[in-house]
């Protein structure tokens, strides 16, 4: 899953909460986006369907994956949706033993450095700082010490005026959710306010990658 494409823009759309209707319009404004990957949270009512709706829309053009993926039996599920990647909150040693298996790519949620070295070794393509806002940027410079490394990607507090630094502390990736995917602009209907958004903290992030 992570290309070329993804190191081009490597940011990650997280989508909480999505209803049916909305799904055309996400995959297209993120493809304009310049996107490479979506992940539905199977906190989401409907979220096995909405996985396969979202695949049936993207084709080719996104990856679709599954998020806040807490058990194997729900790995499983997610994978039977259509499901290309997996993401999870915290490291679950069965789920990434199973993608391992099965050449799915896995990224788990960590924190502290012993959950960063086990994600790592587990088989993790690359792990998920959560939450990264906590500790804020400098967290993974300090990290990135001993690990060099290892992949990381920077989740939960990452905005535009973050993620240059996120970066320049050595992330490979990050990830937006609620920040863009507005509920309330989803709602209503505004996915031009999305859509403005996500072109936003995009556009910063390829700068970022660049260097």
């Amino acid at each position: 899953m992570w290309t070329e494409r993804f190191s081009e823009t490597p940011l990650l759309g997280i989508l909480r909460g999505l209803r049916p209707e909305e799904v055309e319009p996400v995959v297209e404004l993120s493809v304009r986006c310049g996107l490479a990957a979506l992940e539905v949270t199977l906190n989401t009512d409907g979220a096995l369907d909405l996985i396969s709706r979202m695949k049936a829309a993207a084709g080719d053009r996104l990856q679709i994956g599954a998020g806040t993926v807490l058990s194997r039996d729900a790995m499983l599920g997610a994978l039977g949706a259509g499901a290309e990647f997996v993401v999870s909150p915290v490291f679950v040693p069965g789920i990434s033993e199973e993608c391992r298996k099965r050449g799915i790519p896995n990224f788990p949620g960590a924190f502290t450095p012993q959950e960063i070295f086990a994600a790592w070794n587990a088989g993790a393509e690359m792990v998920k700082v959560f939450p990264a806002g906590a500790l804020g940027p400098s967290y993974i410079s300090d990290v990135k010490g001993p690990f060099r490394d290892i992949p990381l990607m920077a989740v939960g507090g990452v905005n535009e005026g973050n993620v240059g630094e996120f970066f320049r502390r050595g992330v490979s990736g990050v990830a937006c959710g609620a920040s863009v995917f507005r509920r309330e602009w989803l709602g209503a209907g505004d996915f031009a306010a999305v859509e403005s958004a996500l072109a936003k903290l995009a556009d910063a992030t390829r700068k970022a990658a660049r260097g």
